[in-house]
């Protein structure tokens, strides 16, 4: 594990939260990757913030965290060569958790419904990277295909027979 590449997350974080006026602490954590190499965790600790706070830190549909992680990644990897680049995921409130639970149920009842009807379904609103998570679960349901439609913002993920 790096230490200083996650603690300069961490530290980054925090000093980004003081400066919303959302002062609060960020655990750490490291993730192994399938792929190999370490994701790195960066967790808001929502103890000291209220309801409302911690829902405009998530935003609709979880665009605000997203845009924080975002920034976050490409702070922290700025001019860095591409082997030395950390993926830098940021939760709150079990955030992340939470929402691929959601896609999980939502991918198996979309599932039985095309393989009941035989017919296609378009799942809307979703972001790229959730787009991209539902392409891998689908793929445990071998007569189903799914690709993905449309331009951003308004591109779909699309399921159908193979």
């Amino acid at each position: 594990m790096n230490d200083t590449k996650i603690q300069a997350g961490q530290q980054w974080l925090e000093e980004l939260l003081q400066l919303m006026a959302l002062p609060s602490s960020v655990a750490t954590a490291v993730v192994p990757e399938a792929e190999g190499g370490d994701a790195y965790w960066l967790t808001i600790d929502h103890g000291q913030l209220s309801e409302p706070q911690i829902e405009r830190l998530i935003g609709e549909r979880g665009k605000n965290i997203d845009a924080l992680q975002y920034l976050t990644n490409i702070t922290l990897n700025h001019g860095l060569p591409r082997e030395e680049q950390h993926l830098f995921t940021v939760d709150i409130g079990n955030y992340r958790q939470k929402r691929l639970d959601e896609l999980k149920a939502i991918a198996e009842e979309v599932a039985a419904k095309v393989e009941e009807t035989g017919e296609e379904q378009a799942i809307e609103n979703l972001s790229s990277a959730e787009r991209r998570q539902m392409h891998t679960f689908f793929k445990e349901f071998e007569g189903l295909q799914t690709e993905s439609r449309g331009q951003e913002p308004h591109r779909n993920l699309v399921v159908s027979l193979r």
